[in-house]
């Protein structure tokens, strides 16, 4: 099993910084791309960014040269971070961890619990 928990989010004011962060523990081996998904009410989650454990990161276009992704793969924990700028009111949502990890018969997809983002104007 994987386990996959977040922290870091919280009220901010628009053009402020958040930095959001997953801790990923359990059965790590095998886990390769990682990524970020929002959804805010009444929306459908959508994709913010996504990194491979090669270092490859692909972003919305809605988030590029504000967020950044990236990843620590430790000994028994991988982390993943979202370093996100010069927020919007728009980027208010509940932010999703999101890892994959590769089993014999294909890739299952574990998510985390969820942290609110609140960006006020």
């Amino acid at each position: 099993q994987v386990q996959l928990v977040e922290s870091g989010g919280g009220l901010v004011q628009a053009g402020g910084s958040l930095r959001l962060s997953c801790a990923v523990s359990g059965s790590i081996f095998s886990i390769d791309a990682m990524g970020w998904y929002r959804q805010a009410p009444g929306k459908q989650r959508e994709l913010v960014a996504t990194i491979t454990n090669g270092g490859n990161t692909n972003y919305a276009d809605s988030v590029k040269g504000r967020f950044t992704i990236s990843r620590d793969n430790a000994k028994n924990t991988v982390y993943l971070y979202l370093q996100m700028n010069s927020l919007k009111p728009e980027d208010t949502a509940v932010y999703y961890c999101n890892a994959w990890k590769y089993y014999s018969g294909g890739g299952v997809p574990y998510w985390g619990q969820g942290t609110q983002v609140t960006v006020s104007s």
